[in-house]
């Protein structure tokens, strides 16, 4: 059966790539698997949620023609769909979508094919009362990569998994801006508990969900019902606790459900988005209980743990691109882990829309259609044009190892204002001079720092660069 599957499969693949381009075919098909066919219905494997919408948005022309010219008018499609690839000891997670008959119109894609599904994992109604922990699956700490920007924060997670309530962690507080991980973190705590100590009872809730359940339990008089079902809790998991300020009545109620868990030795994980002594609005004793444990941070990724999380989205879709455009987008977008994904997938549609390889000359365009204004005029590109042009070099001689003074002056000043103008790390901005390292750069800006102390043409010099950026001086 596998054999004919596989068969009927490479037949499909055949027609399709006719209709195609090379990249959209390596990029949308040659990553799917296809399980069985029975009953007239072909099962395909997809490797993510967002792999699968862009196929049904996108290609379900192409999977229609080849489904007619294979099967048959009366042939259906049914799609099964990666949630979590699994490990050595677990097998993949995956849902499958029912199929449809598909003899219809391609016009009317509703009937076509299945419409995109919502997740099995979509948190469900907390007001039930049932013992469900609401944790999504995907996110564990395999999948949360490690970097220095999180290092102690997954190390607190980890330890607080394998004991939780019995570590000096209680409560584990997880804090840091948007994107950067909080959510995954501490969920991924939560689930590993789940498959260590099947026993606990684990729960995840928001704190907006939490208000919202505090607030219904006072409109249907049933606080006590509310209050004794969380003290049944032995890891109580609340995302985004900033969200309590303000709100007096549901800090008293968490703040006795926290006392009374945490006096039972059980383990308590909160996140925010900000460190406790930022956190406004809050009453001072339930400020101080959150600093009882561990405050750990999360921080902006670094830029090797940017081209690890890149290269970890790209497996997770099936793709794969060259090294070069890695650095080039890891270098680019320091920001947050979210802001990384939207880039890698704009990236991909950009390639499928204009059949296109994603290359480097794409990756530049993508990212000049998302950054603002702003972001355009102080880029990277932008600095180094100005410096060319004033020095009339190009910009090989700029990035080059000639140790002429006539063109390490001008490299040491483009240095200095990659330093000066963006929040590039030092060792990213000897990324764009040949991979010279951060002793490099320091040594450039120091030196040119020096020079306009005691050169007034070299500051002129400066000054009048720094203007071509509607900047009033040098910055401090």
């Amino acid at each position: 059966m596998q054999i004919e599957v596989r068969d009927l499969w490479n037949k499909c693949l055949n027609i399709i790539k006719n209709d195609i381009s090379e990249q959209s075919f390596a990029t949308w098909f040659a990553p799917i698997v296809p399980l069985k066919f029975q009953n007239n219905t072909l099962t395909i494997q997809v490797p993510s949620q967002f792999f699968y919408e862009w196929l049904e948005e996108k290609h379900v022309s192409d999977l229609r023609k080849a489904i007619d010219l294979t099967i048959g008018r009366q042939g259906m499609l049914e799609y099964s769909i990666v949630i979590d690839k699994g490990d050595r000891k677990n097998p993949p997670i995956t849902f499958n979508l029912p199929p449809t008959n598909q003899a219809q119109n391609q016009s009317d894609k509703a009937a076509n094919f299945p419409n995109p599904a919502r997740s099995p994992f979509e948190l469900k109604n907390l007001d039930s009362l049932e013992l469900d922990s609401y944790l999504i699956p995907k996110y564990t700490f395999d999948k949360f990569i490690e970097g220095d920007c999180n290092r102690l924060g997954r190390a607190a997670g980890m330890a607080v998994a394998n004991k939780p309530g019995l570590t000096a962690f209680n409560p584990l507080m997880i804090y840091g801006g948007v994107g950067l991980g909080k959510t995954h973190l501490i969920q991924a705590i939560g689930n590993q508990i789940k498959d260590s100590f099947p026993d606990k009872f684990v729960l995840y809730v928001s704190t907006e969900k939490f208000t919202n359940q505090f607030v219904n339990a006072i409109r249907n008089n049933s606080i006590e019902a509310f209050t004794n079902f969380y003290l049944q809790v032995d890891v109580l998991i609340i995302d985004d606790v900033q969200f309590l300020s303000g709100k007096e009545k549901t800090q008293e109620t968490f703040f006795n459900i926290f006392n009374h868990l945490h006096q039972s030795g059980k383990q308590i994980i909160l996140s925010s988005d900000r460190a406790p002594r930022d956190l406004a609005g809050m009453e001072d004793r339930l400020l101080s209980r959150f600093k009882w444990g561990l405050t750990a941070d999360l921080q902006q990724p670094d830029f090797e743990t940017r081209i690890a999380i890149i290269q970890k989205k790209l497996q997770e879709d099936g793709i794969q691109i060259n090294f070069d455009v890695l650095e080039y987008l890891a270098h680019s977008i320091q920001t947050n882990v979210r802001e990384l994904e939207g880039v890698i997938i704009s990236l991909m549609a950009q390639a499928s829309l204009t059949r296109k390889e994603i290359d480097l000359e794409l990756a530049k365009s993508t990212l000049k259609s998302i950054v603002n204004e702003q972001e355009k005029e102080l880029s990277v590109e932008s600095i180094l044009d100005v410096v060319t042009n004033h020095f009339d070099v190009d910009i090989d001689t700029l990035r080059g190892k000639c140790r002429k003074k006539e063109n390490v002056f001008p490299r040491q000043i483009a240095m200095y204002m990659l330093k000066e103008l963006t929040n590039l790390p030092l060792k990213s901005i000897g990324y764009h001079f040949g991979g010279r390292d951060h002793s490099t750069v320091i040594h450039a800006v120091q030196a040119v720092s020096e020079a306009m102390e005691t050169d007034q043409t070299v500051e002129k010099t400066i000054r009048n660069l720094f203007t071509r950026f509607n900047l009033k001086g040098v910055q401090s």
